[in-house]
């Protein structure tokens, strides 16, 4: 796909064969209209821009799109940026390629790297703009653009997914091209190419695409990572194309033996993956580069899996690295056989199999369904099931979340990896990787997903926050009535993946009644504050940080899901000074910081924290003045403090956590039923969250009628706030676990 620009011949030479004279005639009046309408601008190079549109044109036809879009490709920008009208092009060039321009104008209000971000004569005004807003607001600004950029390219493209294809063809010429703009352009556009555009890319398909963009994002926002790769790309490329010729004739000659033919190639390495392969497996260079790939493209699906069987006759196969995506393609009709053997001299060998129109489906994604418009193949078939499955993704309701949400939609349900499961009746589900039994519920029914309280995963009862694996039967157990827990919004809990579900939750919280969110959302806040031992937070002063009238509408957003407890406690753990959520008069004062709090007005003064409360890190606190042992640090509730307000009040000093602090000790108390294992669990829980035991008490009550009681007493090593929360938490989910709480006492 990669070409340097291109003129009108050039581009009318390399139109697909099957264009017809009227075909080729409406390119070149559609070229005419545009370089008349766009004569006397030019781009940031210098260069005419009608250069720009050719261009994008050029991609579209490599692409093999119909006349339509690719006149629509050189016509993209003349509504919005000239005279020309879009009753004109209906007119001209038809009601298609007029759909088509208009889808892309609407699109063109949001932030282009074609007008905007490769400025012409004109557009100067954009960074008087930015200029005049301070850092916090430009940040602000830019994620809201980002954010709609994405919802509404979304949308258009639950329209006509060729509007898509024409705004990605735009970024890729555009990113080919960004040398031309200021370094801080140039970074912000390759973020939103590398988090939005090469995913909608993928998305749809187009693998040539994603990878470009991919690459030239990396080009703009790592140089110096770009350009170590692709040096060490170029130093190896002499030994590694002797070796991989050397693999291709061995493979060639075992398929020849048995009456296979295939084309076979090696796989390219794009310096995006094997980047983030170094970054993802924490390896070097050279150990990525170790690993070897082919491609083998036949001629149909049987010749597949039978290459597949001679492969493995003749290389062991490497256990685990097997994946069928022909009898399961993915969700963005990609279709292959992959597997991994030991190759002759040892080493791993990766193996692609695919027929030569999965190829191009791989390659060029949805654009191949244009090509490829035979009654006798696959493609309509593939295309029509494409088109319905992202139009059940997208079919969300604008009034049940607002734009961050969106957002987290489309990254974590459309663009993320997914994993393959079954219903009882063998029907194949697809969903986002990381999901849960619960959000499978959702996705078969809304109503099976409120009444969902338990899975069988494979025939075998598994718990709620179970993550599905590919493969997987799932059959989930329902009660007659009732709805979600409010525990399914917490993410500490990891009950939900997906933000399609979390909307579904948050809907049915929405139809109750205010009262009753109002007094759940109450009894939530309250009984987290007094599980962390933070019993003097403001309520008033926390509603009017989170941007609320009053603590009821604040209660009634948490009852009802809106707004999440972890969301209130980060607020909490990020305050740098207590004073700012908890109401207090003492007045302020220079703060002169030691290890591990800033004692305000005392220099070097010798610190050590109180056994009495325990202080953790966003806790409010305060300082005590001792006789020899400088000051000890207090909670500013702490009973042994409120004494001294009265009695030894001058003794007492202003002190606020520093930054220096990364860790500190925290007891907390855990009530279970006893079992077997149970401080097992409770230990790796701990440690897979990189929470540190320095103590463990346990005492077994045997006095209870029913069952043992366990009571856990534990030092662990925190950050701040928000993770003794979202340990405290996690513990709770554990089988037979009653309660976990942060214990104030000494």
């Amino acid at each position: 796909m990669k070409r340097d620009a291109i003129g009108i011949e050039q581009l009318l030479a390399s139109l697909p064969k099957s264009y017809t004279d009227e075909d080729r005639e409406m390119v070149k009046r559609a070229y005419e209209l545009a370089s008349r309408a766009h004569t006397g601008q030019t781009r940031a190079s210098g260069e005419p821009y009608i250069n720009h549109c050719v261009a994008v044109a050029g991609i579209l036809s490599d692409l093999y799109l119909a006349s339509d879009a690719v006149a629509a490709g050189l016509l993209h920008d003349v509504v919005e940026d000239t005279d020309i009208t879009l009753q004109e092009i209906r007119e001209n060039f038809g009601s298609n390629t007029a759909a088509l321009v208009d889808g892309v104008t609407k699109l063109q209000a949001l932030p282009r790297v074609s007008r905007n971000e490769q400025p012409g004569p004109d557009d100067d005004d954009d960074d008087e703009d930015e200029a005049s807003l301070t850092h916090e607001q430009l940040s602000k600004r830019k994620k809201l653009l980002g954010q709609e950029t994405l919802r509404k390219t979304m949308l258009a493209m639950n329209k006509d997914v060729r509007v898509i294809i024409i705004k990605l063809a735009d970024r890729l010429h555009n990113m080919r091209t960004l040398s031309y703009t200021k370094p801080e352009k140039q970074r912000r556009i390759a973020r939103e190419t590398l988090e939005i555009y090469a995913p909608i890319a993928n998305r749809i398909g187009i693998g040539e695409m994603k990878w470009e963009l991919e690459d030239l994002s990396l080009y703009y926002l790592e140089p110096e990572k770009y350009k170590e790769i692709a040096a060490g790309l170029n130093e190896r490329r002499t030994v590694r194309t002797q070796q991989m010729e050397k693999i291709k004739a061995g493979l060639g000659k075992i398929l020849a033996e048995a009456g296979i033919k295939a084309d076979i190639s090696g796989r390219p390495k794009h310096i995006y993956s094997i980047y983030k392969k170094m970054v993802k497996k924490e390896r070097d260079f050279d150990e990525i580069m170790d690993v070897r790939g082919v491609r083998l493209l036949v001629e149909d699906i049987p010749t597949c899996y039978a290459t597949l069987g001679i492969i493995h006759n003749n290389w062991r196969p490497i256990p685990g690295e097997f994946d069928d995506y022909i009898a399961a393609p993915k969700e963005n009709m990609y279709q292959s056989l992959h597997t991994a053997v030991r190759y002759d001299d040892g080493k791993p060998l990766e193996v692609q199999i695919r027929t030569h129109e999965m190829h191009q489906r791989a390659e060029r994604g949805i654009a191949a369904h244009w090509r490829y418009k035979d009654p006798a193949k696959q493609q309509d078939q593939y295309y029509e099931t494409f088109v319905e499955t992202l139009r059940n993704q997208l079919d969300i309701k604008s009034d049940e979340m607002n734009a961050d949400e969106f957002v987290e939609t489309m990254k974590n349900d459309v663009f993320d990896e997914h994993v393959y499961v079954f219903t009882p009746k063998g029907d194949i589900i697809d969903l986002p990787k990381g999901s849960t039994p619960i959000d499978f519920a959702y996705h078969v029914h809304t109503d099976i997903g409120h009444r969902c309280r338990g899975a069988k995963i494979n025939g075998k009862l598994q718990t709620l926050s179970y993550v599905l694996k590919t493969g997987d039967r799932v059959d989930i157990l329902t009660t007659k009535q009732g709805g979600p827990s409010r525990d399914w919004l917490n993410p500490s809990i990891g009950l939900v993946k997906t933000q399609r579900s979390r909307a579904k939750i948050r809907t049915w919280f929405k139809k109750q009644a205010r009262e009753q969110n109002l007094s759940q959302g109450r009894q939530m806040l309250e009984r987290e504050f007094h599980r962390l031992g933070l019993e003097e937070i403001s309520f008033e002063s926390l509603a009017r940080q989170l941007e609320f009238r009053n603590p009821d509408d604040m209660f009634v957003s948490l009852g009802c899901g809106d707004l999440s407890l972890n969301r209130i406690v980060g607020l909490i753990s990020e305050q740098k000074t207590p004073e700012d959520v908890i109401e207090t008069s003492a007045p302020k004062s220079e703060t002169v910081s030691s290890d591990a709090v800033a004692v305000r007005g005392l220099r070097g003064l010798l610190t050590q924290m109180a056994k009495c409360c325990n202080p953790t890190p966003g806790d409010p606190i305060i300082g005590y003045i001792t006789r020899g042992r400088g000051a000890t640090i207090h909670r500013e509730d702490c009973p042994n403090i409120l004494r001294s307000l009265n009695e030894e009040k001058e003794r007492l000093v202003r002190v606020s956590w520093g930054d220096a602090v990364k860790t500190y000790p925290v007891p907390i108390r855990i009530t279970a039923f006893d079992r077997h294992g149970l401080m097992g669990d409770i230990s790796n829980l701990l440690n897979n969250e990189g929470v540190n035991i320095t103590d463990v008490n346990v005492r077994i009550n045997h006095d209870s009628l029913k069952a043992d009681i366990a009571s856990i007493r534990l030092i662990v090593e925190v950050r701040d706030i928000a993770q003794l929360s979202r340990v405290l938490n996690r513990i709770e989910t554990l089988s037979n676990v009653l309660e976990a709480q942060r214990s104030t006492a000494g």
